[in-house]
Formats: structure tokens, C-alpha cells, sequence
């Protein structure tokens, strides 16, 4: 329960700062968010295919504010 809180909250602060436009503080956050998702993932936390979109979809939001 608690690696899952922890892992939904990085998830927040990359979507407020995308929200915000804050570009460094959004690609810090998506920095910390990556390996949390890829490391949650493997060990069967969430499944790996949500992992990978939910990089993805992140990825995407930080890149569209460039």
C-alpha cells in the first residue's frame, strides 16, 4: 500500500508541474517518476503494460511543454 501511495504521488507532482508549465521541475519529477513506474512494474505492483503507458503518457505531457 505504501510503494503504491508513493508511487501515485510522484505521479501527481509530474502532472501539477506540467500544469503549472514548469518545465525543470516538471522533467525533474518525470526523472524520479520513470524508475519508480519501471521498478513498480517489474515487481508486479501494477501491471507492466500500465507501467509503460503510464511513462509514456507522462513523457508526453513533459515534452509538450518544450
Amino acid at each position: 500500500m505504501a510503494a503504491k501511495s508513493a508511487l501515485k504521488t510522484k505521479i501527481k507532482a509530474v502532472i501539477k508541474n506540467v500544469e503549472s508549465k514548469n518545465k525543470e521541475n516538471a522533467a525533474g519529477a518525470l526523472k524520479a517518476a520513470i524508475p519508480a513506474l519501471a521498478k513498480a512494474g517489474a515487481k508486479g505492483l501494477i501491471h507492466k503494460k500500465n507501467a509503460s503507458r503510464k511513462i509514456s503518457r507522462l513523457t508526453q505531457k513533459v515534452n509538450s511543454l518544450k
